[in-house]
């Protein structure tokens, strides 16, 4: 079994702080911490349910040289292999070579989500709202969305309560989910110690990559697809100017469109 976990640090145990999350703030070190034990925890998971490729990407965009860069080295559980500096959502390389399954560890739920712990999608700074073919998605649609597009289903997603539910929405409830956190607000939270919160995510891999049949379709948005970005200004949307297959459509608004969702998300975001 070969399996892909895109891991991400806003959806760590006991992390509700923006200054727990950027590579400049005092207290990055210890959501460093706190996104490694989370990690390890699904590794072990996925070793214990017979994996014999594991895959794990940092996805979290930290800032300068910490973006996707975040995991703690020397704390690393044996047994998987570990993708550093690609940017999120672009490595590929596994689901184009033959993958049985991505999970997501650690992940937020999208902009606006009124118990979102530190919710937002992509960029906190830089993107507003984001939709697939006119409904409104976070990182778990893209994610679904890109593993779909190579025959790959997001089997589970662990993270605040949020982010869990907002999965099951857009893939189904058979998305298998591992809450370590409830928010209140966006940097309020109740959460689980941070051991409890990795024997839940362990326990929760193994069950879930020990039962395939359980698992659910991967995601195909229906073609014709559009991701449609509404950015946080105007000034956002320069990066697009001239990117074949996408339109800024509006001041704030770009578009890019196509059928195979894969293609729709390489041309705006990767190439």
């Amino acid at each position: 079994m070969r399996v892909v976990l895109l891991c991400d640090m806003e959806g760590s145990s006991c992390v509700t702080q923006w200054d727990q999350v950027n590579s400049d703030a005092a207290q990055y070190a210890e959501g460093r911490r706190l996104y490694t034990q989370d990690v390890n925890a699904a590794v072990r998971g996925a070793k214990r349910a017979g994996a014999k490729e594991i895959i794990v990407v940092d996805g979290h965009g930290a800032g300068g040289a910490w973006s996707f860069n975040s995991l703690v080295k020397d704390m690393l559980e044996p047994g998987a292999e570990y993708v550093f500096g690609h940017r999120w959502g672009c490595y590929v390389e596994p689901l184009k070579a033959g993958c049985d399954a991505m999970l997501m560890i650690a992940t937020h739920a999208m902009a606006g989500t009124s118990d979102g712990i530190l919710c937002h999608t992509i960029s906190s700074q830089s993107w507003h709202e984001a939709f697939i073919n006119g409904r409104p998605i976070g990182e778990s649609a893209l994610a679904a969305g890109v593993a779909g597009a190579f025959d790959v289903p997001l089997v589970l997603v662990s993270g605040d309560e949020a982010a869990c539910r907002e999965a099951r929405a857009i893939i189904g409830p058979q998305v298998a989910a591992a809450p370590v956190k409830r928010g209140t607000m966006r940097y309020t939270a109740r959460c689980l110690a941070p051991a409890d919160s990795a024997a839940l995510i362990e326990n929760t891999v193994c069950q879930t990559l020990t039962n395939p049949h359980s698992w659910p379709k991967p995601l195909v948005f229906e073609a014709p697809m559009e991701l449609r970005v509404e950015m946080s200004s105007p000034d956002k949307t320069r990066d697009f100017i001239g990117k074949p297959g996408v339109e800024i459509t509006g001041p704030r608004t770009v578009v890019s469109r196509g059928e195979n969702f894969w293609r729709v998300w390489d041309q705006f975001w990767h190439q």
